[in-house]
């Protein structure tokens, strides 16, 4: 098969993904293979390829917003048959047996291992996946439609729960990229007002498209206190402008899996019991939750869609802040 395989981490601009004739993977016990139609291109791929992220194995595949069609069964695997169409995301495994696992916190397993890090994923015609962390795709969505829903969807909607957001109250989105353009259609279907900030003309008029009660950035001060916000953008200089919008007692949630430094606070800015917190992964509780959620929403998704060779491309783009949505790799055999 042909896959991009990053063999040495380096920045993006010197194109670091290579396309590479591989060896097709086989499923093992309780795997299924699947036929990769499309793959979503997320700032975790970035920080991968550029390593910002400790990698555990080189060379590697990235790619964990996957979408794509059975056509192996590996012994053992009875869940799902042969044509059926199925998403993977960034969580590929955990053990089930550690103290966060019996918990119910499988997203903080020591052990967990995350596809496109430690598992190849879905830059590439081929992918593996444990059957129990792949997930059926709702009807209505197309595979393009379907790919940012499995990451930029699903951590958007834990991020929202761990916000503590109420049907009805002011909500905070800090950068309008993949994530946040999906949260504030769940946002706006619970019936919150959002204020979105962002230094993207083109992302603020899309924020306007979907719903924002507000656009500006994050300097500004919105027209009401927020009772929570969210942090999209991986930015640390960011947490002291958006503690400074919460209402007393509100919380700020991290949606970064890694970010520059925040920047000293004073404490002025948490007191008052505002509450700051990161949003690390997600479970497969979230990610079942939030595919119903989408199906019954339903969420538009706005895709930029680029051929598998492209994916340098794809991810410069992402780095300056020029995709509108998502962008998704359309692999074909």
């Amino acid at each position: 098969m042909q896959a991009m395989v990053l063999f040495s981490p380096t920045s993006i601009e010197d194109n670091p993904l290579v396309l590479t004739e591989v060896q097709d993977p086989q499923p093992g016990p309780g795997q299924v293979r699947l036929q990769v139609h499309a793959c979503g291109v997320c700032h975790t791929d970035l920080h991968t390829v550029e390593g910002e992220l400790k990698l555990p194995k080189l060379p590697a595949v990235p790619g964990h917003q996957i979408v794509g069609v059975v056509d192996a069964i590996g012994q053992g695997a009875t869940r799902y048959r042969l044509g059926d169409r199925l998403g993977v995301g960034w969580l590929g495994w955990s053990c089930g047996e550690c103290e966060f696992c019996r918990r119910g916190e499988e997203n903080l397993c020591p052990h967990a291992r995350f596809t496109g890090l430690h598992i190849d994923g879905g830059y590439a015609q081929y992918t593996v996946v444990d059957e129990r962390f792949a997930y059926p795709i709702p009807e209505q969505f197309s595979h393009l439609q379907a790919a940012p829903l499995l990451c930029a969807g699903i951590i958007g909607y834990r991020s929202l729960r761990l916000s503590g957001i109420q049907p009805g109250e002011q909500l905070g989105l800090y950068g309008f990229g993949a994530s946040a353009h999906i949260a504030i259609q769940v946002a706006r279907h619970w019936g919150c007002e959002v204020y979105v900030f962002s230094r993207g003309e083109e992302h603020r008029r899309l924020a306007q498209e979907l719903g924002a009660a507000w656009t500006g950035q994050a300097q500004e001060t919105p027209p009401v206190p927020l009772d929570a916000g969210i942090t999209f953008a991986p930015a640390g200089w960011l947490v002291p402008l958006a503690l400074r919008h919460l209402r007393p007692g509100g919380t700020l949630a991290i949606n970064a899996v890694y970010m520059s430094p925040i920047p000293e606070l004073r404490y002025e800015l948490l007191y008052g019991e505002r509450i700051l917190r990161s949003v690390a992964n997600f479970t497969r509780q979230d990610a079942e939750e939030f595919l119903r959620l989408a199906a019954e929403i339903p969420v538009r998704t706005e895709v930029e869609a680029y051929p598998l060779a492209e994916a340098n491309i794809a991810l410069q783009r992402l780095k300056r802040g020029e995709i509108r949505g998502s962008a998704v790799l359309e692999i074909k055999r």
